[in-house]
């Protein structure tokens, strides 16, 4: 069968993308992934999804948004492969997905955060016209201080 990459829009859908997600966010369970997908979806948080013999191998969750220095933009909040199925071309078939959509959608820029050690994505994001143009500083902790 065919790989298909689909936009998910239900939560049989976004159960099947847990195992994907569990790769890159390794803190979740299953039920407060399906729980804050459908919160972040009332903020446009979209999951698109490649699928093949029912199994979720990859998957990314984004928004299109605004921001005062950017403009327009489709957000990657999450690009993800589960283990075994790295090195097949999922992730670079998905940013393909997205630039498109990001285009089709009248963004005028495609903008992620990536950690500093996850240097095969560095590869495929800088192979697919990415630049680094940034650095992301946060302060955690603050329900507990």
């Amino acid at each position: 069968m065919q790989n298909e990459v689909v936009l998910i829009q239900d939560e049989e859908d976004i159960t099947l993308c847990f195992d994907a997600f569990k790769a890159l966010r390794p803190h979740l369970n299953k039920q407060d992934f399906i729980e804050q997908v459908a919160r972040q979806a009332k903020d446009s948080y979209q999951i698109v999804a490649i699928k093949k013999d029912g199994v979720v191998p990859s998957a990314a969750g984004f928004r299109i948004t605004e921001f005062l220095a950017w403009g327009k933009v489709l957000y990657i909040d999450d690009l993800t492969t589960c283990e075994e199925y790295r090195g097949n071309g999922y992730a670079s078939t998905l940013m393909d997905w997205l630039i498109n959509h990001a285009k089709e959608n009248g963004c005028e820029a495609l903008h992620l955060d990536t950690g500093h050690h996850r240097h095969v994505a560095h590869k495929l994001y800088l192979k697919k016209g990415l630049s680094i143009t940034s650095h992301h500083l946060s302060i955690g902790g603050l329900q507990n201080a």
